[in-house]
């Protein structure tokens, strides 16, 4: 694991092999840090900006090669951070992830870094140091458990934040450790999603949040098959019956110090689909292996209640997470049949491939035993959201105040939301049914906004927001400077900036 620390110190004579510094866009001479390498290596990088080699674009890294005495390094290289008046914590945490990924493709081993856009009147530094050590982890991360070593897998070993100014280190070390907490508890998301379902079991992603709450102190419990059963959570149960694998019902609480342990909690749940086939109605063979992925949802809630608890947030905070497979044997739910979930209310089923929304349906039920103040639950649910907004941003709908404190946290992460209605007289009748209190599928057209509907059906009077995330789990391609090809553990940040909102209110 890379290490990430700061220490009060000259970047010129910082004791590493690779060092970092950066260059907002327009500018006609470097300043600060830069400004003292450029000195040392005999104003390189100043020309390199006259000539219009070196344009300070964002994520554009130049590599220099420095002469022997001149820096106590074997190579700089300069990030580029954009325009200075669009800077943003998105472009420090992106400039991180684009400096330390060429660092180490270039066989760096210990790197010494500034923060980016921090200096006079620039940016928050906690905010700054946070967000080089999120782009930094994040950027680093690779999915290898599953390989044998590699002798020419290099990684970098240590990577230490620089500052001039020594009184500004403890704000540095808090944003650290904040940006640690948080991205190791994404990469723990991403690696629980890029496990295939032979591996990740419902089983098996029980264990990690028993893991993970042994590791932080949060409280576990996991409900087997008969507990749900007995608890009525047919919805949650009729999609597990054709599995030979156990369901699991999660249940992760973080209890801060000094609160009552009946304070109305804000409650996320998270889908936990850990392989989905479709059941009966099958889906197509071509990317079904990508289905690993349907429990991204849940991943994202086992790894913000991990952040959450790391990072002390003084708010009563609940997960749960139903997890099951969804496979088609003698004993699988068929289109047609009627099943009943934990609050009594019938549902259709018209089709066995629309399973999250009854499973979340459940875990909805169940967290109004706890009086919550707001409940969230985020799920990779229809594609038919991937149709509406592609696979760059979630889409949410319910309650407007939760809707608006999830756009903000995802403005602020960069783990964004957009909002879709739901309103009833337009959409509340796709999901009527014949013969039950409803039906599990609207049909095509409006398909995500019929699944928010059914969900809606669950929550009663408490502020409530759907997430649908389907596609975000799992990026085509390389997502960008500090999200590797793989999961992208989506969901983690954003859920902990929405429940971060609330630590300033009564």
């Amino acid at each position: 694991m890379t290490t990430i620390t700061a220490i009060e110190g000259d970047i010129v004579n910082a004791p590493a092999d690779t060092l970092i510094v950066n260059l907002f866009a327009g500018v006609a001479e470097p300043t600060g840090a830069t400004a003292a390498i450029d000195r040392a290596l005999g104003g390189v990088i100043g020309r390199a900006i006259a000539s219009g080699d070196v344009k300070g674009k964002p994520n554009e890294v130049t590599v220099l090669y420095p002469a022997p005495g001149t820096v106590a390094a074997t190579r700089v290289l300069v990030v580029g951070l954009g325009p200075a008046d669009a800077f943003t914590g998105e472009r420090a945490r992106q400039a991180a992830g684009a400096a330390i990924r060429k660092a180490r493709d270039l066989g760096a081993t210990r790197v010494a870094t500034v923060l980016h856009g921090t200096g006079a009147g620039g940016f928050d530094v906690a905010l700054g140091a946070q967000a080089v050590a999120e782009g930094t982890i994040l950027a680093l991360y690779r999915f290898t458990e599953l390989r044998k070593p590699a002798p020419d897998r290099h990684e970098v070993e240590d990577v230490v934040v620089v500052e001039h100014d020594g009184a500004r280190l403890p704000a540095i070390e808090t944003g650290l450790a904040r940006g640690r907490a948080v991205a190791d508890s994404v990469t723990l998301a991403r690696t629980l999603v890029n496990r295939p379902g032979n591996v990740l079991t419902p089983r098996a992603l029980a264990e990690a949040a028993r893991q993970a709450a042994a590791e932080t102190g949060l409280r576990c419990e996991v409900l087997g098959r008969d507990e749900i059963a007995a608890l009525g959570m047919g919805a949650l149960g009729a999609v597990a019956q054709g599995s030979y694998e156990s369901p699991a019902f999660i249940i992760l609480e973080h209890l801060p110090d000094g609160v009552a342990d009946d304070a109305p909690p804000l409650v996320l749940c998270g889908k936990g689909v850990t392989f989905d086939s479709g059941g009966i109605s099958i889906k197509p063979s071509q990317g079904m292996g990508d289905m690993k992925g349907d429990m991204g949802g849940g991943a994202a809630v086992l790894g913000a209640m991990r952040a959450i608890r790391l990072l002390g947030t003084p708010v009563r905070t609940i997960g749960l997470i139903p997890a099951t497979e969804n496979l088609p044997d003698g004993r699988a739910f068929r289109p047609g049949d009627v099943i009943r979930a934990m609050d009594g209310q019938t549902i259709e089923i018209i089709s066995t491939d629309a399973e999250g929304r009854l499973i979340l349906a459940d875990a909805l039920v169940y967290a109004k035993r706890f009086t919550p103040r707001a409940m969230v639950d985020i799920a990779t649910l229809t594609g038919a959201c991937m149709v509406a907004l592609g696979a760059k941003v979630a889409g949410v709908m319910g309650h407007a105040d939760i809707v608006a404190r999830l756009r903000a946290a995802g403005d602020a992460t960069n783990e964004r939301v957009w909002e879709l209605p739901l309103w009833n007289d337009e959409y509340g009748k796709l999901i009527d049914s014949d013969v039950a209190d409803m039906k599990n599928s609207g049909g095509r057209n409006g398909g995500a906004i019929a699944a928010g509907k059914f969900l809606e059906k669950f929550v009663g009077d408490v502020p409530w927001a759907h997430i649908d995330m389907a596609g975000l789990e799992i990026p085509d391609g390389d997502g960008g400077p500090y999200r590797p090809k793989g999961a992208s553990g989506y969901g983690v940040r954003l859920l902990v900036a929405f429940v971060e909102g609330y630590a300033t209110e009564a």
